[in-house]
């Protein structure tokens, strides 16, 4: 499910990126307004706020704000449920060290009442028990551990693109409100 989320997320703003950046780039505010305003991406969302306060104050560091209020509402989401992959690697791992000890201890126990000709075999067979035990675990967790670092990677690899189109968006509004100032003058 996360990832099938993070690639769509990913597609979208890559696909809402392209359409808006040419926009940004002629000064077309109001199309980009209208556009972002109903956009279910990202990077609509963080666009149309900076466009919002870019109407009341133009300001780098309100416009970035007013962005960086959009970044703290969508990260979130797209962390939402990934931590939840390492802890159940990470308890997988403890409950197969668990049963590693619970089986060595009835192991040792059951080896302590039976006669010497049997030991050795008991010994073995539940020695062998309690280390499947690990190794179960471990072929369980270790793939979930490494699902949850690509999905960690994909998420990071979304937030720096949002984070990368918010400082294009920044430096594109005050380029074109220097030109905007420079034909005045």
């Amino acid at each position: 499910e996360r990832f099938v989320f993070l690639q769509r997320a990913r597609s979208a703003n890559r696909s809402e990126w392209s359409k808006v950046l040419p926009m940004l780039q002629g000064g077309q505010w109001k199309d980009v307004m209208g556009r972002t305003a109903s956009s279910d991406s990202a990077i609509g969302k963080i666009v149309h706020n900076g466009l919002t306060r870019l109407q009341s104050s133009r300001r780098r560091e309100d416009i970035d704000a007013a962005m960086e209020e959009g970044m703290m509402e969508i990260v979130p989401r797209l962390e939402k449920r990934t931590h939840y992959i390492a802890t159940f690697a990470n308890v997988i791992t403890l409950v197969g060290l668990l049963g590693t000890i619970i089986g060595l201890i009835k192991g040792f126990t059951a080896v302590a009442q039976v006669n010497p000709a049997e030991k050795a075999e008991m010994l073995s067979a539940s020695i062998s028990i309690a280390m499947n035990n690990t190794a179960f675990a471990l072929m369980v967790a270790i793939p979930f551990l490494l699902i949850h670092s690509f999905l960690q990677a994909k998420t990071s690899e979304i937030v720096d693109g949002l984070e990368s189109a918010k400082m294009s968006f920044l430096n594109v509004v005050q380029r074109l409100k220097l030109e905007h100032a420079a034909a005045k003058n």
